[in-house]
């Protein structure tokens, strides 16, 4: 019994995981803890006379006067402490200028960003270590204490807060850039399809009937679903002979009173069993999650989209990615969220299947570019080359759909014949690469 419930705790520690690591002062607060020890440790060694005196005296640490290290640490803690304010006002003034441009759902990927949490981490560390060693600095008069090696430490570290700011200008300037950020949502994409995605197609549902008596589990929580824990709630099943159907998939929102699950046969039990399966927090994550992650890079391409931005280069990049990731789904297969205990099927998570993860990228891209001829004919263009990568008939006539899709808003919101005549061009192409491959689509690229 044990061992199942360390297994059942296993959603919340992955939410607190989750949390801890998109947490923006752990990494600053850690090194500022260092600098604070590396203080203490570096005095002590002072203190203790290990430090040969040939190397106290030589021109490689500093041999100067109690006067002169309060001189020198506090400079060093008033400049990296105002520099660290300058960092964290470029840090929020480059989250605004995300928020505007590609929405507030990307601040998550600024305040998790390693390179902001380390640069401040650093001058403020550097500022605790300069504090901590001026507090043992003692003149002649006060007994004459000069921490000569950590005082060339405290020195060591200045030059290291110049090479971070040099350091953190250039990464900010590269962050706010649009297609980089893109490209970081892209790999959360990419990284969502390796998680959820099996080489080997996901065992079969049970059949419907098995659900036909099944009674509803109510949750009286809140909030969206972060973390399941699959194989701890399936090995609960099994052992008490249930079958379990989760409602709600990982970024789903759990209304208080509703149904989370069906339950058959009814079991002492199972609410709480599926409580403790489940973490809810207030914000979709992507760990889990691949709509969430799909949907990011979307808000990126539907606000480029709208008239006060008006950048379809923006949305075509963004279509770009997203065709990328369907093309690396080609040879593998979305999972059924059935898990097999005992031989028999005991809990269904419903997944997002390849209709409805198309149906993300593209409709509200597609609903939004209406008119815009550049995006819709880059939208064919780029479900051509999706086409062509993929075999699995369901998928392509998926596909097929979106295409039909784009060139009947076409033909109703483009009025150049030129434009239009590009646009059923492109949709042409899409049928002979599907029926016949490249080279017919070569063969008849006029056509």
């Amino acid at each position: 019994m044990a061992t199942r419930g360390v297994g059942r705790v296993r959603a919340r520690l992955r939410k607190l995981l989750s949390t801890l690591g998109d947490t923006f002062w752990i990494v600053p607060g850690l090194i500022i803890f260092a600098g604070i020890l590396l203080a203490v440790g570096l005095v002590s060694l002072d203190r203790s006379g290990i430090v040969p005196q040939a190397l106290l005296e030589s021109e490689w640490l500093y041999n100067g006067g109690g006067t002169g290290a309060r001189t020198l640490l506090g400079a060093v803690a008033s400049s990296t402490i105002g520099v660290a304010g300058t960092v964290f006002s470029i840090t929020i003034a480059a989250l605004s200028l995300a928020a505007g441009q590609m929405g507030p759902r990307l601040l998550r990927n600024f305040t998790k960003d390693r390179g902001n949490q380390i640069t401040l981490g650093i001058f403020l560390g550097t500022f605790s270590y300069a504090l901590m060693v001026l507090r043992s600095v003692r003149t002649q008069s006060e007994g004459g204490f000069v921490p000569h090696l950590s005082l060339s430490v405290g020195i060591l570290l200045a030059f290291v807060c110049v090479a971070t700011l040099v350091f953190f200008v250039n990464h900010m300037a590269g962050r706010i850039n649009v297609d980089t950020v893109i490209e970081l949502v892209s790999q959360d994409v990419s990284a969502a399809l390796d998680r959820l995605g099996t080489d080997e197609p996901g065992p079969a549902p049970p059949h419907p009937e098995t659900w036909r008596n099944a009674e509803p589990v109510v949750d009286q929580r809140r909030g969206y679903l972060q973390q399941l824990d699959e194989e701890g709630l399936a090995t609960w099943a099994a052992e008490h002979k249930a079958n379990i159907r989760l409602l709600a998939r990982p970024g789903d929102y759990v209304f208080p009173g509703a149904p989370i699950a069906l339950v058959t046969p009814m079991v002492e039990g199972v609410a709480t069993a599926i409580q403790k399966a489940t973490a809810l927090g207030p914000q979709r994550i992507s760990s889990a999650d691949l709509e969430f992650a799909v949907r990011q890079l979307v808000e990126v391409a539907v606000r480029a989209l709208s008239p006060g931005i008006n950048d379809p280069h923006t949305a075509m990049s963004v279509l770009e990615r997203l065709g990328a990731a369907l093309c690396k789904l080609a040879p593998r297969h979305l999972a059924s969220g059935v898990s097999i205990k005992d031989g028999r099927p005991v809990l269904v998570v419903p997944r997002v299947d390849y209709d409805g993860l198309t149906d993300t990228m593209f409709h509200m891209i597609r609903q939004n570019a209406a008119g815009s001829s550049a995006v819709l004919i880059r939208m064919l263009e780029v479900l051509t080359a999706v086409v062509s990568c993929e075999r699995e008939p369901k998928r392509i006539a998926s596909l097929q759909r979106h295409v039909d899709l784009v060139l009947g808003d076409g033909e109703r919101s483009i009025k150049t014949p030129a434009d239009l005549d590009d646009l059923r061009k492109r949709h042409r192409r899409f049928g002979l690469m599907r029926q016949g491959g490249p080279a017919a689509c070569v063969d008849g690229s006029d056509g």
